[in-house]
């Protein structure tokens, strides 16, 4: 015969009585296991066991929840009778558990304990919380949260650590120190400051070609081979001179050379020199390439060094020649020849006339204007940025010698290419910056502007607007007072030699973390030289942390001079990439020339991409090896541009012909 319950029995209606039976079943487990206690909390009802552990000179109270410890909701913990609920707590609340669970909480105290030991943190404001939560979650759950603070403390002293080391080895203060050879030399500054067309360019490239040794530094390769030439056909002293073109894409390199022309990132600080040229130095405020020139006013291992640009740079030259300790003459040059505004603009396209130069500030619309202009029978020479240097110069010179009547380009005009501009005709004041359409800046326009009446050539420069808004607007800029550049917060690049010693006191080897580190926890004391990288570097050093490369191979690749905003060519640099990491050699082959491509952009984006192989090559010749092959693909390539522009104007002036019959 079984036992019934009593339906009167008060345990089974009287939530008191219910608790009562509760304190009595855990009285019973006592004497087992001591500490242990019932809890009804957050929709469940579980045991919480306590007690303390003595660990690395520690005493660490807990009141945890053991891994069984959770055994029901409230409303079927109701429904069970005294002796299922008996069962349930003998079954949960053991020696056993309670022994696994002392050991459990021993562990963990001695694993934070000694490692807060490690990274000078007190154990105790993490370990305390073990006496004083008061939840359901069994105590494993409650060790991960406590660790997940503990990691985050780690993080956050490592951090500190890491960003006060980073400050101890790097101080932005003492980056002149860093050019050895500079330093040791008494350097003296003289300033060529003028517009365009004031002659301050030949002044500097004449004095540079008698001296004894000397660089010339150029904004663009292709100012670097004009002047390249310009040095060799020199006779100084009745004799050619020895010269070297070194830029990042093409080193030709002459036996015994004095002189070398070079593009301002390639510049050699650790060969002295007599002179040396920095050409437009005004680019010391560019967002993107300034740390360049702050680099070479800094590291210029010459006896005297020449800073020619435009006006706005004087305060600027200033005060790095004071910082510096450099002694500096100022030579304020004007303009050779008057620059005046048209009376009214040009409105249509018949006003255009022969010597003109159109302006305009995307590929796209220098096509547009250079279809239209040939389609009136004009023969036309086109310019612009996606260009190689060897097709610009090739453009500029059909202009130069009649066979064009007129040059559509962008403001790549304004840098370089000296043409016999007789008039700038500015389509529009509105360029894209990289992130909105805005309007040039006045600086630009003059810069643009100047290249109209070339010395010499033509009495005087004109410009005008297209239509009359950009008339109005152009005439506005050309009227407006320049400000001049700022003469403190010159841009620095970090260096590898900067990544290194970064790398050396953080032991972190992520591309991402160490431009970070450069650009927020170096020590800036001043701020008269400050720390930058491009959007461009910080975008591929994320990506290029996915790879198994070094920190110089991921520096190194951040660098490559091709667009990531151009598919082939981000595609091209993935896979060097990815051959660097792996160790592959990366070959190109003759097959992979441009004669297949016959659409001009297509051809243009291959040029640029056997530039960049090129660059590549030079740093990395065992693992892309074809530099010279490069070098050809490239000329073929640029030739096809030539032509292709060529054949364009050819076709369009038989159109016109045809139409006149």
């Amino acid at each position: 015969m079984t036992d019934s319950l009593d339906p009167l029995d008060p345990s089974l209606t009287d939530p008191a009585a219910r608790d009562d039976d509760d304190d009595a079943l855990i009285a019973e487990l006592a004497a087992q296991v001591p500490q242990v206690r019932l809890v009804k909390l957050e929709g469940r009802v579980f045991v919480q066991f306590s007690g303390a552990v003595e660990e690395a000179g520690l005493r660490v109270p807990y009141a945890l929840v053991p891994a069984q410890g959770v055994l029901a909701k409230p409303s079927k913990w109701r429904k069970l009778d005294r002796e299922g609920r008996r069962a349930l707590l003998r079954e949960r609340v053991t020696p056993e558990a309670y022994a696994q669970l002392q050991e459990a909480v021993r562990a963990f105290v001695r694993e934070i304990a000694l490692e807060s030991e490690d990274h000078n943190l007190d154990a105790a404001l993490f370990l305390g919380t073990l006496s004083e939560l008061d939840t359901s979650e069994p105590a494993a759950q409650v060790f991960e949260r406590i660790r997940q603070r503990f990691d985050h403390a780690i993080e956050r002293e490592l951090e500190e650590r890491h960003a006060l080391r980073t400050r101890q080895s790097i101080n932005l203060a003492e980056y002149p120190d860093s050019f050895e050879v500079a330093r040791r030399l008494p350097r003296r500054f003289i300033a060529l400051l003028g517009p365009t067309n004031s002659g301050k360019t030949h002044r500097a490239m004449e004095t540079l070609a008698k001296a004894a040794s000397g660089v010339y530094l150029a904004p663009l390769r292709l100012l670097a081979l004009e002047n390249y030439e310009r040095l060799q056909a020199a006779r100084p002293h009745g004799h050619a001179l020895k010269v070297s073109l070194v830029t990042g894409e093409e080193q030709r390199l002459a036996e015994g050379a004095t002189h070398v022309a070079s593009t301002v990132e390639m510049l050699d600080t650790r060969t002295p020199v007599e002179v040396a040229v920095i050409d437009e130095i005004q680019m010391l405020a560019d967002r993107d390439r300034g740390a360049a020139w702050t680099a070479a006013v800094c590291g210029a291992p010459a006896a005297v060094v020449y800073l020619v640009g435009a006006p706005e740079a004087r305060k600027a030259v200033e005060a790095l020649a004071e910082r510096l300790g450099c002694p500096l003459e100022v030579h304020m040059l004007k303009r050779m020849g008057p620059l005046a505004m048209e009376p009214g603009a040009v409105r249509k396209l018949r006003n255009l006339r022969r010597g003109d130069a159109v302006i305009a500030f995307s590929r796209r619309e220098v096509l547009m204007w250079r279809d239209q202009i040939t389609a009136l029978g004009l023969s036309v020479a086109t310019v612009y940025g996606n260009l190689s240097p060897e097709v610009r110069r090739a453009q500029a010179e059909r202009f130069r010698d009649g066979s064009a009547d007129i040059v559509v380009g962008t403001d790549a005009l304004a840098m370089g290419l000296n043409m016999p501009i007789a008039r700038i005709v500015m389509t529009t004041t509105v360029k894209y910056n990289g992130v909105e359409e805005e309007e040039i800046s006045a600086s630009l326009a003059r810069q643009i502007a100047g290249r109209a009446g070339r010395y010499g050539v033509h009495e005087e420069g004109l410009v005008a607007g297209f239509d009359d808004e950009t008339h109005q607007v152009m005439r506005a800029l050309l009227k407006e007072k320049l400000a001049p550049l700022n003469a403190a917060g010159f841009a620095v690049a970090p260096s590898l030699e900067h990544l290194h010693r970064i790398a050396a006191v953080t032991g972190e080897t992520s591309l991402v973390k160490l431009l970070r580190r450069f650009v927020h926890n170096i020590d800036v004391p001043d701020g008269f030289f400050y720390p930058r990288i491009t959007e461009e570097q910080a975008e591929r050093a994320a990506w290029l942390d996915t790879l198994e490369l070094s920190v110089a191979e991921k520096f190194m690749l951040s660098l490559v001079p091709v667009s990531t905003k151009v598919p082939s060519l981000q595609h091209a640099w993935e896979q060097w990439a990815r051959a660097l990491a792996k160790k592959a050699v990366c070959r190109l082959h003759p097959d992979q020339g441009p004669q297949a491509r016959h659409n001009l952009q297509e051809v243009e984006d291959a040029c640029r991409l056997y530039s960049a192989y090129a660059w590549l090559g030079y740093r990395q010749p065992a693992f892309f090896p074809s530099v010279a092959l490069a070098q050809e693909l490239a000329r073929a390539a640029s030739e096809q541009v030539d032509a292709i522009l060529r054949a364009h104007n050819a076709a369009a002036r038989k159109k016109h012909e045809r139409k006149l019959r």
